[in-house]
Formats: C-alpha cells, sequence, structure tokens
C-alpha cells in the first residue's frame, strides 16, 4: 500500500476504516483489508460533499425537532441529536462540526455519565482533528437551517 499512496492518503485511508466501522477498538486488519478500500472511497465521497452532507443532515434535525428538545438533557436520558446519531439519522462528521460550532462535547461530558456518550465523546475527540472545515461556511449553513 505504501507504494501505491503517499503519507496523507495512507493516514486518510486509517482515519477512514476507523471513522466507518461501529466500534473502532474492535477493528482488525483483516476487516481493513477486506472492505477498506470501499470505505476509503465512501469516505473520500463524503468530504469531499461535506458541507451538503452536513446541511442534509442538519436540514433533518431541525426539520421534526424542537431546537431545544434536540440539545435538551433531561436527567440521565440523552439528547434528542445523539439518539440520532446513534440511529444512524446524522453522521459522524455533523456531529463533529457541531460540537467545533456548538461545543456540545464540554456541556455533555458534564452531564452525562455513562458508557454510550463516553463513547461518542471518545469518537467526536479523536476524530475531530480530521474534519477540516471554514468555521463562518458551517455557521452560515447552520443559521440558515435553524431560521
Amino acid at each position: 500500500m505504501s507504494r501505491q499512496k503517499s503519507d496523507q492518503e495512507i493516514m486518510e485511508f486509517f482515519v477512514s476504516n476507523f471513522a466507518s466501522c461501529d466500534d473502532p477498538q474492535s477493528l482488525w486488519i483483516g476487516e481493513i483489508i477486506k472492505t477498506g478500500e470501499s470505505s476509503y472511497t465512501e469516505w473520500k465521497k463524503k468530504n469531499q460533499a461535506l458541507s451538503y452532507v452536513f446541511k442534509s443532515d442538519v436540514y433533518e434535525l431541525f426539520s421534526d425537532s424542537d431546537t431545544q428538545k434536540l440539545f435538551e438533557v433531561n436527567g440521565t436520558s440523552h439528547p434528542l441529536i445523539l439518539k440520532k446519531y446513534l440511529r444512524k439519522e446524522i453522521t459522524l462528521e455533523t456531529l463533529v462540526i457541531l460540537d467545533k460550532l456548538l461545543d456540545l462535547r464540554k456541556t455533555y461530558d458534564k452531564k452525562l455519565k455513562d458508557p454510550i456518550w463516553e463513547f461518542v465523546s471518545m469518537r467526536i475527540r479523536k476524530y475531530s482533528p480530521f474534519i477540516h472545515i471554514d468555521m463562518f461556511k458551517y455557521k452560515k449553513i447552520l443559521k440558515e437551517c435553524v431560521s
């Protein structure tokens, strides 16, 4: 693989495979060999259309949900946005972008002390450095979708 891809492409290959699997801690090399190239291709497509993916996800989030209920934590109950992510109604990339814009992880890390949130929080934290966005552009998209 190192002869076929640059160092940047190899890093993206592994990031794409870790981001696309349900549990990166249990990802094994056999799975990467079998589905790695297709995961990488899908990941590249998603990143090339990241603003479209984000806009679609955010429209979906705000079209049928009360904004407050979307982010609200009641006791130990997960916020609706987390439930939608777990149901695969929004992407990890959208969750990372919303975290960059709204600092969700900081708030939820204080309020939620359960293994599900801790796992999702870890994924957001570890994937965040690989999602490069124009904050102004994505804030504008978010404002358009909310209003």
